[in-house]
């Protein structure tokens, strides 16, 4: 929502609103891929001709020295096999806490890094462990999404055939293909229709039946989701994220002409801007900014204080997860924790996060999620 501000007040095209339309095109020639290949290599103590060189190299009259050979040789064997079944045990218990892992995805995602949907789906690959490449978007020309009739983000390519839009559909259709491994994501999409719909102002959309669903087996579900509502929460909380939450953002990183500067320096640095793109968007688009920011908190129904709403939203999110949970998911983050945790991320380094952090109690949890999807390079 940052970057895309931002570009709203450079160019009346460019906009990144999450509004999804769904594709599926063959774009391999034109967009960057991922390889991952893990080699892996077999060890053992040596075969039986090994042992039998050792004893018959052994002279007849010491046999002391022959069991003492023997001793060593059995002991060693029975040290060497225990520690092994040790590890194993070990890492398949790590394996069994782990999230799961789809090394085979080839992923690219376009974003602008400041938008909080597309940090959505950052958390989300991040946490998974799914190895993708990043493409930052210039906000006002766009030329890196060009080979795409679809003109917002987050995209996310898939093998480079099948495109992805919509943050809550990318995160969705991953999920149940990590879960299930039973179709193809391009089989998967199709759980998820396209609606045409309205939103507030009366302009045509393009929504996603099932959007926030998980479209899993009966036993993968009960598996994946244990609780009685556990499902029906982390649906509830996701679509709380996208429809209030992500609203909360801009009115207060733009709260002051101070802070609406402050967020464009950092918007600026952290985007894809050419000098003077950069510099008209930090001062002219932070003056603007400012002054949509009112009309945001107007067409929202805030307080005046919006900070208030803030602190309120995040204190409510925290209590839904309880005293006695880590995350909202239970011992492990869920859709719902990655989502919050992606939007809240975007203001990081500015006023309003230290801000929330301060008056709120949702820092440990925030902690425990940055743990959690901390990316490995």
């Amino acid at each position: 929502m940052m970057a895309a501000a931002s570009a709203r007040t450079l160019s009346k095209v460019a906009r990144h609103a999450d509004t999804p339309t769904r594709r599926v095109t063959n774009t391999a020639a034109l967009v960057p891929r991922i390889f991952m290949r893990c080699q892996g290599r077999a060890y053992g103590t040596g075969g039986a001709g090994f042992k039998s060189r050792i004893l018959l190299a052994a002279p007849v009259r010491g046999s002391g020295r022959v069991l003492g050979c023997a001793f060593l040789l059995g002991g060693g064997f029975g040290l060497y096999q225990t520690v092994k079944l040790t590890l194993q045990h070990h890492l398949a218990e790590e394996k069994s806490k782990a999230p799961e892992l789809g090394t085979d995805l080839k992923l690219t995602l376009y974003q602008y890094k400041t938008c909080p949907f597309c940090s959505k789906v950052r958390a989300f690959l991040d946490y998974h462990g799914l190895p993708y490449e990043i493409v930052e978007v210039n906000p006002v020309m766009r030329q890196e999404i060009k080979w795409s009739t679809y003109r917002k983000v987050p995209i996310l390519m898939v093998n480079g055939t099948v495109q992805l839009n919509d943050s809550s559909v990318i995160i969705s259709v991953l999920k149940t293909y990590l879960v299930s491994k039973e179709k193809t994501v391009s089989e998967i999409l199709t759980y998820y229709p396209e609606m045409k719909a309205k939103n507030d102002s009366g302009k045509d959309v393009i929504e996603f039946g099932n959007k926030y669903w998980v479209m899993v087996r009966d036993a993968d579900a009960d598996r994946l989701y244990p609780g009685k509502d556990t499902r029906k929460e982390e649906i509830k909380w996701r679509k709380w994220t996208d429809e209030w939450l992500v609203h909360l953002i801009s009115p207060n990183v733009y709260r002051t002409p101070t802070e609406a500067l402050a967020s464009f320096d950092y918007i600026v640095r952290e985007g894809k801007f050419g000098t003077f793109e950069g510099f008209f968007a930090k001062y002219f688009g932070a003056a603007a900014m400012w002054i949509i920011s009112k009309r945001l908190k107007n067409r929202h129904h805030m307080q005046d204080d919006v900070r208030q709403d803030l602190y309120k939203a995040v204190n409510d999110w925290v209590a839904a997860i309880g005293k006695n949970k880590k995350f909202m998911g239970g011992d492990q983050p869920n859709l719902a924790d990655l989502a919050v945790f992606g939007v809240l991320r975007v203001m990081e380094g500015l006023q309003a996060f230290d801000d929330m952090i301060e008056h709120t109690k949702v820092k440990k949890w925030y902690q425990r999620m940055q743990k959690a999807t901390q990316r490995v390079s």
